[in-house]
């Protein structure tokens, strides 16, 4: 990942197209070697999580191009490389594994992270989860505790429970959220180790069965659609 960091690190000090058409080789080079990673965790994934399975690199990796259309932010580059390896691919709408390495001192973030489960859900995906941890509150409860080291994300979360849920149910906290995600927020050191696979590896499965409950709940709704 070094060649990666260090790309990103200069585009984030002249992100302007006169400069990255200059280093488009550089760049060439930081997507490659993030692609081929990502052929790897992709298959590491698949050991633990039988859902991931006929993906390669392209199905879960983004385009670093921004769209500026509607943004104040101007600047055409984002200054992260990212993938989302989940069932069918990235914009599946299912739950899976995300990551993300990240320019020092860019703000879209703060640093590199992983994270699993669902962002910002489909509505009639959101509503199948939140029956499905009214149901099995105590399982979902288990599977979040089992994912050490990870956090809850919190940031998009209701005052209160929705109306059409009971507003004394003990899981009530986890009804009010918005987004279903666990993130881990690692360091340098951990993104340019020699064990950055096995390690990430490792991380993930702590979230397989948090991803085995929202993709329940998720595909039920699909199915209902």
């Amino acid at each position: 990942m070094k060649n990666i960091v260090e790309f990103l690190t200069q585009l984030k000090e002249n992100n302007n197209r006169d400069w990255f058409t200059a280093n488009k080789d550089a760049y060439k080079k930081a997507e490659k070697e993030f692609a081929e990673f990502t052929e790897k965790l992709i298959e590491g994934i698949s050991k633990f999580d039988p859902l991931i399975n006929n993906l390669h690199a392209k199905d879960c990796t983004f385009r670093i191009y921004r769209d500026v259309r509607f943004s104040p932010n101007k600047e055409p580059y984002k200054t992260h490389m990212a993938a989302y390896v989940c069932p069918k691919g990235k914009k599946s709408g299912l739950a899976g594994y995300y990551f993300h390495v990240e320019a020092p001192g860019s703000d879209y973030i703060g640093g590199h992270l992983l994270a699993t489960g669902i962002h910002m859900p489909d509505p009639k995906v959101l509503q199948s989860i939140r029956e499905d941890i009214l149901d099995h509150g105590d399982s979902f409860d288990k599977a979040v505790k089992k994912a050490k080291g990870f956090e809850l994300d919190q940031d998009l979360k209701l005052k209160k429970v929705p109306k059409d849920f009971p507003q004394d149910y003990k899981y009530g906290e986890y009804l009010k959220l918005k987004s279903y995600t666990l993130g881990k927020v690692v360091s340098d050191e951990f993104i340019l180790s020699d064990k950055l696979l096995e390690n990430c590896l490792t991380e993930y499965k702590k979230g397989l069965d948090f991803n085995n409950i929202l993709n329940r709940a998720a595909n039920f709704a699909f199915e209902e659609i």
